[in-house]
């Protein structure tokens, strides 16, 4: 029986770890030890743990370690509290490993805390590159931190490896969080409705979802009001989600309540969960924001993405996403030419280069076949060049 310690610290991790984590209490031979922290904790962004709950995993550990602020300051504070936090969680449960996902300062911190304790950390969702936000950094040193990667595509595979990880160690699954989309059934539109707030016309609203551009962050209030901007000049219905917790991501929450509070069909919601958000992305006309989501989910839904400034900038995307600065009059045109007829409909049948579906039972399988050894914990450095030099002796 292994023990795997799953972190979980938002919404938005939660929504992508939920299918693997019925693939792990499924499987008779894995222990689920699930360790909570984040905004899951805190009343302002929702108290997303009763969503955890209600979906019956069993809570291994609470780490609660944001403060309020949305300060820089606010955020490394977190990071150390995280650390004492996580740092208890693993003595007490001593996984056999550690499962992280992504790139978020939280996410960082149960890495590394799982480092002088000798538990291999597996990691999904390496590889990626966010050139607008301070997690490009974060998710890297997650990658020199872990021992196991599982990656959404084969470019993020090479780019792992290219950071010095062994081959063998990589594994290309796809994300899981289009396992949960295989696997979803719509709302009926009444309950939707109920949790959005809001009428939502099929095809006839917008789903926005704005966070910090972190590596820009003192400059989030001329963003987001160039985004309201944007807005109000399609006319259409906007459902709001609400921002993570970042630097300046305080403020965007507080801009974006004052400019629904001027709207009647304007709406923001805290937490959607994931068969309303997945019911939502079937419906709208398009998204619009700089959230991952437009890139990996929506694809599946033949969602057209309007992503807006840099911080999704150097992900894989497909057709279905449209690049735009942060400026009111292309963001304008943008959702006028991504909901005009045609578009959607040239988005039919076209592959999700975020994977099939089944991401879950290949991270399953690695974690109940590898073998626990000393040559999982004690890492080399992978170096390709000194590869290639071997190749071109051996060809000379």
């Amino acid at each position: 029986m292994r023990t795997i310690a799953v972190v979980t610290t938002s919404r938005a991790d939660y929504g992508i770890l939920r299918p693997l984590l019925s693939e792990i209490v499924a499987a008779s031979d894995l222990q689920l030890k699930l360790i909570v922290s984040g905004t899951h904790l805190s009343p302002q962004h929702g108290y997303t743990v009763d969503e955890i709950e209600r979906d019956g995993f069993p809570i291994a550990h609470r780490v609660d370690m944001l403060l309020a602020s949305g300060t820089p300051e606010a955020t490394a504070i977190s990071m150390g509290l995280a650390m004492i936090g996580f740092a208890r969680a693993y003595a007490e449960s001593r996984p056999d490993l550690v499962v992280v996902l992504g790139d978020r300062f939280e996410m960082h911190s149960a890495a590394l805390a799982a480092l002088p304790a000798t538990i291999p950390v597996a990691h999904i969702h390496g590889g990626e590159v966010t050139a607008g936000a301070i997690d490009e950094s974060l998710r890297h040193s997650i990658t020199k931190l872990s021992h196991i990667h599982f990656v959404a595509t084969e470019k993020y595979a090479q780019r792992v490896i290219q950071l010095g990880e062994e081959p063998w160690r990589v594994t290309v699954t796809g994300s899981p969080s289009l396992d949960g989309i295989a696997q979803h059934s719509d709302l009926p539109i009444e309950e939707l409705e109920a949790i959005a707030g809001m009428a939502l016309p099929e095809r006839g609203f917008l789903i926005v979802t704005f966070h910090p551009t972190t590596v820009e962050w003192t400059q989030s209030g001329h963003q987001a009001d160039e985004l309201f901007a944007a807005l109000e000049q399609t006319g259409l219905p906007v459902l709001f989600s609400l921002p993570n917790v970042d630097p300046g991501g305080v403020d965007l929450r507080v801009r974006i309540l004052a400019a629904i509070s001027k709207r009647q069909d304007w709406q923001a919601v805290e937490n959607l969960g994931s068969r309303a958000y997945f019911s939502v992305l079937g419906r709208a006309a398009a998204m619009v924001g700089n959230s991952s989501s437009g890139l990996i989910e929506a694809p599946s839904f033949g969602l057209p993405a309007v992503n807006i400034g840099a911080r999704q900038q150097g992900r894989v995307r497909g057709p279905n996403v449209t690049d735009v600065p942060c400026h009111a009059a292309a963001i304008t045109e943008a959702i006028s030419r991504v909901t005009a007829p045609g578009f959607r409909d040239a988005l039919k049948g076209r592959r999700n280069p975020y994977g099939d579906g089944k991401a879950s039972r290949r991270i399953v399988a690695r974690l109940r076949s590898e073998p626990l050894t000393a040559r999982l914990v004690k890492k080399t450095f992978f170096d390709q060049a000194d590869v290639k030099t071997s190749q071109a002796g051996d060809t000379s």
